[in-house]
Parts: structure tokens; sequence; C-alpha cells
């Protein structure tokens, strides 16, 4: 199992499930954005008005279904920082790899709508939490 930066525990929610009992397809990139707010927040400090990013791409791969007893958690690293985007991969697990995923934030200027360099204090700090990063 690979080394992830960060760890965050989810409650499988009863609504999140579809009529097979199984956790509904598009919940899962749900898991994977609770997990890159919480990330954001505890390792870049942004709080909501500072998020001046959107997803530019999602991929998700399922291996397994996860159900309502399951104990699910979201690993979650920036495996990749470009010019003005970064790539962030996950590992969603109920005891076994459930799921990967992969998605990559471009940094948007509020006023132009435009694409901007990743802020230097942003990335200063991802390398400090995470030193793998190349």
């Amino acid at each position: 199992m690979p080394d992830f930066a960060y760890e965050l525990d989810i409650e499988v929610r009863f609504r999140d499930l579809d009529p097979l009992g199984h956790v509904n397809n598009a919940v899962y990139a749900s898991y994977c954005e609770q997990a890159r707010i919480r990330y954001l927040r505890e390792v870049l400090d942004l709080t909501s008005d500072d998020v001046t990013m959107v997803v530019a791409n999602l991929e998700l791969n399922y291996r397994k279904p996860v159900t309502f007893d399951d104990d699910l958690t979201v690993a979650v690293s920036v495996t990749a920082l470009g010019e003005s985007s970064f790539t962030m991969t996950y590992e969603l697990r109920a005891e076994d790899v459930v799921a990967t995923a992969e998605t990559t934030q471009v940094v948007i200027d509020r006023e132009t709508k435009r694409p901007t360099a990743v802020p230097t204090e942003w990335r200063e700090r991802l390398y400090e939490y995470d030193p793998r990063l190349e």
C-alpha cells in the first residue's frame, strides 16, 4: 500500500447507498472532495474564501463496493505540482482498497477567471508538509 500524506475517516451515510445497498458511484467523488477540502484547510490553511481553484479533471477507478457498515478512510497526497495546477491522488479504503482516484486542480484568478500561478505560499506549505513531492 503506497504512503499517503493525509488520511480522513468518512462516515458512510444511508443516503449514500443505491438500491442494491452499495455506495452510489457518484458519491465516491464526494468522498474525495471531503478529503481534498480537509487537506486544503489543514495543510494550506485555506478558508472557503481562499479557494480559488477548480477541478479540471477527475478520474475514478472502482475495485470493490462499499456498504453502510464499512469503515471508510480516504488517503490523499499531492503528487504533482505544475505552474498553475496540481494533482492529488486518492486511495479509498474499507479494510482493502475499494477505489483509487486522481484529480487535477487549476488555480484561477477570481477577476479574469483564467488560470494563474499556484501561490508561492501554497507551494512552500505543500513541500513542507510532504517532502516526497517533486
